[in-house]
């Protein structure tokens, strides 16, 4: 038998199997109680005073602190001269993080001033994105009851698929470029820098009010890039993995969709989960340049 011969009647089977069940198991009917979006939703844990109230998202954004804290010193405290694999990769990245993200978009006094803050939002948004896909117990829609206690069931969950999270890193990405730009031009010269140099008229009114805009809207287009893609990806998954088929009330469905499921998984875990990281810190890093920048 050849390797395309095999192929398809792997395929022929797994779908065969997936019929078989469909058959055997039927439709239980749509379920109308299930809401894949509360997954997402942040029940209070803990009711403090004030807006203290400590749900699944502080949580996890409390996690990823301690992770990228601890991660960072105990790398630190063990930097040898002959550097092992470990030390080899931390250091590549370092290096990229340093020279390809921050120094290619600011000057050597810029990049030296607010690589540590580039660096640690990069980081912080990697380790929240990667410990997003690690299933944990924080599921409260849908507890399992033992000897009459409801203990949370298992789910993936991510402090940046929660938008109040991006939305205060991308806050905090604004106010600092504005305060370099205003330090750098002057509260005059850092408005009359959104203008190109050469417009003049009732172009230059109009453009100012754009570019003013435009800017402001970067707090949007850096938040919700990431949410978004977070979201999406865990929201997919949930899908895949048996959300559809409890929506529908086909159980045979899982078996058809969780492969994928495993794909996108790894798909997201491998690409998704860097990639947003990284377009969150270049992009920052490029706003920050642009604030200096003499030329529009």
């Amino acid at each position: 038998m050849t390797k395309r011969a095999k192929i398809w009647t792997g395929v022929g089977a797994y779908l065969g199997i997936g019929l078989l069940l469909g058959l055997i198991v039927g439709s239980a009917g749509r379920d109308e109680n299930f809401q894949p979006q509360n997954e997402f939703r942040l029940d209070v844990w803990v009711d403090l005073p004030g807006p203290f109230d400590i749900t699944k998202g502080v949580v996890y954004v409390i996690v990823a602190v301690a992770i990228t804290v601890g991660l960072m010193i105990y790398i630190a405290r063990r930097m040898e001269d002959k550097p092992n694999r470990v030390q080899t990769l931390i250091e590549t990245v370092y290096v990229f993080l340093r020279d390809s993200i921050t120094r290619n978009n600011m000057d050597a006094s810029m990049a030296a001033k607010w690589f540590p803050f580039i660096a640690t939002l990069f980081l912080f948004i990697w380790v929240s994105n990667m410990i997003g896909y690690i299933p944990m117990p924080v599921n409260t829609e849908h507890p399992i009851t033992l000897f009459g206690i409801d203990f949370p069931t298992f789910q993936i969950y991510a402090a940046t698929a929660n938008l109040s999270v991006p939305l205060v890193l991308a806050a905090m990405v604004f106010i600092g470029y504005t305060v370099e730009g205003i330090r750098a031009k002057g509260p005059g010269g850092y408005l009359k820098a959104l203008v190109p140099a050469g417009v003049t008229g009732p172009m230059a009114g109009f453009i100012f009010v754009l570019e003013l805009f435009s800017n402001i809207l970067r707090l949007i287009s850096l938040s919700v890039r990431l949410f978004a893609n977070i979201l999406a990806g865990h929201l997919i998954i949930l899908f895949m993995a048996g959300g559809i088929a409890v929506l529908l009330g086909i159980a045979a469905i899982a078996w058809l969709t969780l492969p994928l499921a495993v794909i996108l998984f790894i798909f997201e875990i491998g690409l998704i989960a860097t990639l947003q990281a990284f377009i969150f810190a270049i992009l920052a890093s490029i706003y920050f340049g642009g604030a200096v920048a003499q030329d529009h």
